[in-house]
């Protein structure tokens, strides 16, 4: 594989990673930040609004950290390594699978 194919490959793995990967991450995380805030007492229209807000700064710096990431291998992991927990503890805080 020529240096040019394996630039543009890694281009749009970065992209899909950024775009896909991204949108996944700063969901589950919008997510997770209602169920707490609903845990802790705050009421459900401010507890949608709030992480809708945030959810903007999130994706923002998900892409900035996809494209300074060394590798495009190295930014899947890092969505991956990221949503996994996230998802996880999701489960947890919503009483399973079925919850």
């Amino acid at each position: 594989m020529t240096p040019a194919v394996h630039h543009r490959l890694s281009l749009v793995s970065r992209i899909i990673a950024g775009a896909g990967g991204g949108y996944l991450l700063t969901s589950l995380i919008a997510m997770l930040m209602f169920l707490l805030l609903r845990a802790g007492g705050v009421a459900r229209d401010a507890a949608l609004l709030a992480p809708a807000l945030a959810s903007f700064l999130i994706y923002a710096a998900i892409v900035m950290a996809v494209f300074h990431a060394r590798s495009a291998a190295r930014a899947w992991l890092w969505i991956a390594g990221a949503s996994l927990p996230v998802a996880l503890l999701l489960l947890v805080l919503n009483g399973g699978i079925g919850g």
